[in-house]
């Protein structure tokens, strides 16, 4: 499944048409997790039905498309679900217990409520909302695909303005020609003060891109908080300050995203192996000394891509336990014990090196030695639409 995106300029009267189907959208979805709330235990077919007499009950409703409420119900057919998975796998914490949405961004459609023009350039949404032509803007040619693999068509919000997206029936596999094996295998550790090393000695310099815009993500910040007035409506002064903030924070999570997409494909195409640690950063974030700077690096994001390139090009990509990887040495096998300021890992035997990269070389001895038993994914089984998924914030179904 492949994710197309494209900027749209909808005018005053079309913003207007496409915020009230995001918000048909959140009111379907809230009154259907309310329905399932008061009756627990109802199942999918009561609460396709419970949809049915809204449309009936509300006009607003009835105006959006049928399968744009449907999207709506299947959103929290997947939140329910989800939370009934973690409570039987007995996950720790907050089993994450389905809430009610306020600022939904996004409204889905399925193969119908919608019409592209005969260049693929346009399209119309024929539902009674009245959002009309919108004008697609981006490099992608939708002409090389037939109508039948849009499965879905989403019209999404950010600061920045107004996305279409497609989500194309395709094989990632299939757009792309088998690379020439090189013959190589790389082991990789993240980190804080490197982005990561790997086993060849290779060092990528961490780019920090919230650390460099923090100063000015503060100073939009208490912009916005200045012209905030409690307790009553707030200002046109006080809504562009919240956009310029959001813009900025925006600016910094894409600058962050192309950066790990970027690494993530080099060492895919420049290697047949990718070892890297099955780190639990949800729970390492918990640390609030380090929580910034985890979350700074973008190591999930790194390790969805990884496992995204290594299936559309073909390459394996292993996750391996992060059990003593910084602490043993990787000549001889021994525990030496350092602590987090200690950078050079130093052995009896007489073996020297930086820290992160002997770090990344018990990562590649762990996952050479696990390949085709243990990983992120089991081999052959990476399914490519939970990537996009991730990247989108969307779950997308055939």
């Amino acid at each position: 499944m492949f994710i197309y995106e494209y900027k749209v300029n909808p005018k005053p009267q079309q913003i207007i048409a496409i915020n009230e189907a995001i918000r048909t959208s959140q009111f379907v979805r809230n009154k259907v997790l309310r329905y399932w709330m008061d009756n627990r235990g109802v199942g999918k077919t009561e609460m396709f039905r419970y949809n049915t007499l809204l449309r009936k009950e509300f006009k607003f409703v009835e105006e959006l498309n049928s399968h744009a409420c449907q999207t709506a119900v299947e959103r929290v057919l997947r939140a329910v679900n989800r939370f009934y998975e973690n409570c039987k796998k007995q996950i720790q914490g907050l089993k994450g217990y389905p809430k009610f949405k306020k600022n939904t961004r996004s409204v889905e459609y399925k193969v119908s409520g919608w019409k592209l023009s005969e260049n693929r350039k346009h399209i119309t949404f024929t539902d009674k909302k009245e959002i009309g032509t919108l004008k697609l803007i981006g490099s992608r040619d939708l002409n090389f695909y037939q109508i039948e693999q849009i499965k879905r068509v989403r019209i999404v919000r950010r600061a920045d303005g107004y996305y279409v997206q497609f989500s194309v029936q395709l094989d990632p596999r299939d757009t792309v020609k088998p690379l020439t094996p090189s013959q190589k295998a790389v082991g990789i550790d993240v980190g804080i003060k490197y982005f990561l090393a790997d086993s060849q000695g290779n060092i990528e310099p961490s780019p920090q891109f919230y650390r460099q815009g923090e100063r000015q993500l503060n100073k939009l910040n208490r912009r916005k908080s200045k012209k905030y007035k409690k307790g009553k409506f707030q200002s046109r002064n006080y809504h562009k300050a919240r956009v310029r903030y959001a813009r900025k924070h925006l600016k910094v999570s894409r600058q962050r995203e192309e950066f790990c997409k970027r690494v993530a494909l080099r060492l895919v195409k420049s290697n047949d192996l990718i070892a890297y640690e099955d780190l639990n950063v949800k729970g390492m974030v918990k640390n609030r000394h380090l929580a910034k700077s985890i979350t700074d690096a973008g190591w999930s994001i790194l390790r969805r891509w990884l496992d995204y390139f290594g299936y559309k090009y073909g390459k394996i990509t292993i996750a391996v336990s992060p059990y003593n990887t910084s602490q043993n040495c990787s000549n001889c096998g021994k525990k030496v014990q350092k602590s987090l300021s200690n950078r050079t890992h130093i052995c009896l035997c007489g073996f020297v090196e930086d820290r992160d990269v002997n770090a990344a070389i018990n990562i590649l001895q762990k996952g050479l030695s696990t390949v085709g038993h243990t990983g992120s994914y089991k081999l052959g089984e990476f399914d490519p639409l939970a990537s996009l998924e991730q990247s989108c914030g969307v779950k997308i179904e055939l």
